[in-house]
């Protein structure tokens, strides 16, 4: 058992970043999109650029995005192995959860 909790464990700072809407939000905008600045994450958001950045730090403390400078911006790109990471622990709770639920 304690072989199996230990990657479910490991995923729960993705699970509380994604937890709030703004910042699922704004790894739903970068995996669609591609790498973004502040500039264009903010765009149409009615968000500001200091509240954006807030969130991508959260983001980049559970290792879900990544900043890098370019000149004088800082591009945000997606950690995608994190993110497969966080589903194949959905996947096992889903496996987990079917197999209490049969019966």
């Amino acid at each position: 058992m304690r072989g199996r909790r230990a990657p479910l464990t490991g995923s729960a700072p993705i699970f509380a970043a994604l937890g709030d809407e703004t910042r699922l939000q704004i790894v739903t905008r970068i995996a669609a999109r591609g790498p973004m600045s502040i500039v264009r994450l903010t765009a149409g958001t009615g968000m500001t650029r200091q509240g954006v950045t807030k969130h991508l730090h959260v983001l980049s403390n559970a290792s879900l995005v990544r900043g890098r400078r370019m000149g004088r911006e800082r591009i945000w790109d997606l950690e995608r192995e994190r993110l497969r990471a966080a589903g194949r622990s959905l996947e096992r709770i889903s496996v987990q959860w079917m197999g209490l639920s049969v019966g």
